[in-house]
Parts: C-alpha cells; sequence; structure tokens
C-alpha cells in the first residue's frame, strides 16, 4: 500500500502547484476512530468527502482506501527541498476500519522516523512498549488484514517526501513499518517497505 500513500501525496503536490491545495484539516486524535467497529460512513461523516478512494488487496483480502490530502507550496517542510503535505488515510475491510495512518513532511507535525532503529526490534524479544520508546508514538494503527495475524492493534510508521517540479521532474521517497504483537504484547512481526530516492 505504500504505492497508496505515494500517490495521495502526489495529488496533494499536484493541488499546491495548481494552487488548489486541497482543505487542510487537523490530524484526528487515536480515539476518534475505532479500528474493527468504525464504519466507512461514520468516518466520511466526520471528515468529509475523501479527495481519493481506491481498492488495493493486503494478505489476500480486499480493503478499500481513502485519502485526505493537503499540500502548501509555501508551507514549512520538515526537510529542506520537500514540498509539505500531510495525509491521512484510512483502510476499510467490509466497510469496517482496520487502518489509519497519518504522514506529514510539514515542520510543525512531521512523520518522519529514524528507520536505522528498526534492526534493534527483534521478533519475539521486543515488546510494544519498547517499540514505542524506540521510535516514538506511532503515526498509524493496523489490525488485520492489513497486518498479519496478531492479537490486538499492530502500530505503524509511514513517511513520505515529494520533491522537484513540472519542469525538472518529481522525485518521491516513501517509507513504512507495520508492527504486529502476540498475546504477550512481544512482536511477533515487522513489516518495512521503502521505495523512490531521497
Amino acid at each position: 500500500m505504500n504505492a497508496v500513500l505515494t500517490k495521495y501525496f502526489l495529488i496533494a503536490l499536484f493541488f499546491a502547484l495548481a494552487g488548489c491545495a486541497g482543505k487542510d484539516f487537523v490530524r484526528p486524535s487515536s480515539e476518534t476512530f475505532q479500528l474493527g467497529q468504525t464504519t466507512y460512513s461514520k468516518v466520511v461523516q466526520q471528515m468529509g468527502q475523501p479527495q481519493r478512494t481506491g481498492v488495493v488487496e493486503k494478505n489476500g483480502k480486499e480493503i478499500t482506501t481513502i485519502g485526505f490530502v493537503y499540500a502548501s507550496v509555501g508551507g514549512e517542510p520538515s526537510e529542506p527541498g520537500v514540498t509539505p503535505a500531510r495525509v491521512q488515510a484510512y483502510f476499510f475491510h467490509e466497510n469496517i476500519l482496520v487502518g489509519q495512518e497519518f504522514i506529514s513532511s510539514f515542520k510543525s507535525d512531521s512523520s518522519n522516523f529514524d528507520d536505522t532503529k528498526i534492526s534493534v526490534i527483534k521478533k519475539g524479544v521486543t515488546t510494544r512498549s519498547e517499540v514505542i520508546d524506540i521510535l516514538g508514538q506511532p503515526t498509524a494503527t493496523y489490525i488485520e488484514p492489513v497486518i498479519k495475524e496478531s492479537h490486538g492493534e499492530g502500530v505503524g510508521y509511514a513517511y513520505t517526501t515529494v520533491r522537484g517540479g513540472p519542469f525538472t521532474g518529481f522525485k518521491t521517497f516513501t517509507k513504512i513499518l507495520r508492527v504486529s504483537f502476540d498475546e504477550n504484547s512481544n512482536v511477533s512481526d515487522i513489516e518495512f517497505m521503502s521505495s523512490g530516492t531521497k
């Protein structure tokens, strides 16, 4: 699903370059929508109509994706040369929320994380609280089928940047980490994906 998030960021960037940056939004608190309970219609009722929707397959199941995007050429980016944008993405299986991800390259609420620390996380050893100690508060939460079979919610970290422009070409970079846990809150699965160039 990293391709989906990159697409959302490109959409936000095109909005910004066209002078129509999408509607800015504040990231909802983690308690606003409940995984495994909240319906598609409730999310749309509160957030409004998404700029983009799509369908992807994850772990053999069909997942509906929706995204709310905003970009500002004049905004302060988390890194030099980046056009700042933020995306709130939601994932649904059979109309029920199974994942939510917040991604931002604005300095004020950047979702960047230190992926060099991922090697410290060990399956069957590292606990959920230790993952958060290592990487900070997660910007995403998931349940099956976004993550593999897991006890309770998995956590995630996601970050995307877009550099360049229509004349020089766009350069995108995305990294996403998803961590699942067993019944003892120990790490049961680590899924890290990165694509593009910084």
